[in-house]
């Protein structure tokens, strides 16, 4: 893709993030995320850089895609590691090597901190389309499941 260009957000880019979150939960998951908690979640992290980063991709002045990272120490490897979230790719860019270039920036940008062992990401199971993606970049499938548990005060969907 010609003229791409990627970035590290700023806090004028909460909304279009915001946005994009919203869009890729419900096209992914089909949830419905509530407009204030995303945008106030959003807000917060990118207020508090120990929390991790947001990534932007801009066609000229059009937004590609954006993504999250955030970090996870690991004591078997003195170190972090990166962990890749809210992906989400605009429609009309997906398969133009947006989620690449974000990836490649990740990557390029975790060489100024030495303390950064790898990235890690979760990935819907029928979402084989990213899968590929991932597995094409260098990334592996790994042995583990995610288990969660929300708190009970946890209510960030629309109610319906």
């Amino acid at each position: 893709m010609t003229n791409l260009t990627v970035r590290a957000a700023s806090a004028a880019d909460a909304t279009i993030i915001s946005d994009c979150n919203r869009a890729m939960a419900l096209e992914t998951e089909g949830m419905e995320l509530r407009e204030e908690v995303i945008t106030n979640g959003v807000k917060r992290l990118l207020e508090r850089p120990e929390y991790g980063f947001y990534v932007m991709a801009q066609q000229g002045e059009q937004i590609a895609g954006t993504l999250m990272v955030t970090t996870e120490w690991s004591d078997w490897r003195d170190g972090l590691f990166w962990w890749i979230q809210s992906v989400y790719v605009m429609p009309q860019f997906r398969r133009q090597g947006v989620y690449r270039a974000m990836y490649d920036f990740i990557r390029e940008r975790a060489s100024e901190y030495p303390d950064v062992r790898g990235y890690r990401l979760y990935v819907e199971r029928e979402n084989t389309i990213a899968q590929k993606t991932y597995q094409f970049l260098g990334m592996h499938e790994t042995d583990y499941y995610l288990y969660e548990e929300l708190l009970p005060d946890t209510n960030f969907l629309v109610s319906k």
